[in-house]
């Protein structure tokens, strides 16, 4: 099988070190396997500026979105009231989950290209006191937008609302204060922008909000409770754990601080996203989300025009090494480009030069 280079916002493309990781089989119960469990909580915490007196990090299996649903299944309580604030498909998963998990909730929605606005988010929580928590997606990749984490926090902060955070795609890329924001549940995965592979996602959570949580889950497998209770014994994970995943991780987590940490990650994928949207603008290609809000992950594009056939563009595309994604919107036509994982300048410019040759040769 072709390797491509995947510009997507996860699974990525990975080092070949990382790969290497996955060649050996490990045991559940043993030791070492725990020990490397129990580094990378202790690595994420500190990631997240947190410590361990405060702040725990629980990992879950599956995908990002199951590590989402623990949380919101945990976390709130029948006598609790989410406000979900959307503007891409991913928070309306998280509203979807809620239906499903019939929690007490309202979405506050904004366009896709849009932030949400402080002030309806307070009017919102000054009429209705009975809301605990407010939830929110950081990095949009529906589009690439980046919503103002920082707002929202204070918000919650000047309302006493537990806040929620799916930093799927931001977390490890983007700094994160985690504590300074007050974030009781930060959600990411392990095939993000610390650039392991799928198979499991984690939750750095505030011990005293996970600690008051105990019976609550509506699900056995996703109950973060119970996961954090017997991880923390001795770094045991309650049912079976992707364990090459789980090594991989570990050696990504390596290579991040070899990188030079968070902020040398953030600048890498800030300069591969301003140059792609750059290159791209010349070519003919406008990015759906304005400069000021697009985030140093995915960007969405524009078609340039009706002749423009996306099937066509993404096995011409594939054909020459790079897989893109499709868009998720409705009321637009859009393609998004990824610029996370082991991506580098050269890799923008090659991209975009097979691009430019496509709109030379196809859309003549």
């Amino acid at each position: 099988m072709k390797q491509y280079k995947l510009l997507t916002p996860g699974p990525l493309t990975t080092t070949t070190t990382v790969k290497e990781e996955m060649l050996l089989d490990r045991c559940t119960w043993d030791d070492e396997y725990k020990e490397i469990t129990q580094n990378i909580r202790k690595e994420l915490l500190k990631l997240a500026h947190a410590s361990s007196d405060q702040y725990t990090a629980v990992l879950m299996q599956g995908s990002g979105s199951f590590s989402v649903e623990a949380v919101m299944t945990t976390s709130l309580k029948a006598q609790d009231k989410a406000l979900i604030i959307t503007n891409g498909a991913y928070g309306k998963r998280i509203v979807k989950m809620a239906q499903y998990l019939g929690l007490n909730f309202t979405e506050y929605e904004t366009s896709y290209h849009e932030y949400p606005d402080e002030e309806e988010i307070r009017g919102l929580l000054e009429k209705d006191e009975s809301f605990t928590h407010i939830v929110m997606v950081h990095c949009e990749t529906t589009t690439g937008i980046l919503n103002p984490i920082e707002m929202v926090s204070q918000v919650a902060k000047d309302f006493k609302k537990k806040l929620i955070i799916d930093a799927m795609s931001s977390f490890g890329g983007i700094d994160i204060d985690v504590p300074a924001l007050e974030i009781d549940y930060l959600i990411s995965s392990a095939n993000k922008c610390i650039q392991g592979v799928p198979g499991f996602g984690f939750v750095i959570a505030k011990i005293d909000s996970l600690a008051d949580c105990k019976g609550n889950a509506q699900s056995l497998s996703l109950d973060l409770y119970n996961q954090w209770e017997e991880m923390d014994k001795d770094g045991k994970w309650r049912f079976t754990s992707p364990t090459h995943t789980v090594a991989a991780f570990s050696k990504a987590l390596d290579e991040l601080a070899q990188e030079g940490g968070v902020k040398a990650r953030f600048h890498r994928y800030y300069e591969n996203n301003k140059h792609l949207r750059d290159r791209m603008k010349a070519i003919g290609f406008a990015s759906y989300v304005s400069e000021e809000k697009q985030s140093p992950i995915i960007t969405s594009f524009l078609y340039p025009d009706d002749s423009f056939n996306f099937p066509t563009f993404y096995l011409h595309m594939k054909q020459k090494g790079f897989v893109i994604y499709p868009g998720k919107l409705t009321e637009v036509d859009t393609f998004r480009i990824g610029n996370i994982g082991e991506i580098y300048k050269d890799d923008i410019d090659q991209l975009c030069n097979e691009i430019e040759e496509f709109v030379g040769v196809k859309m003549k």
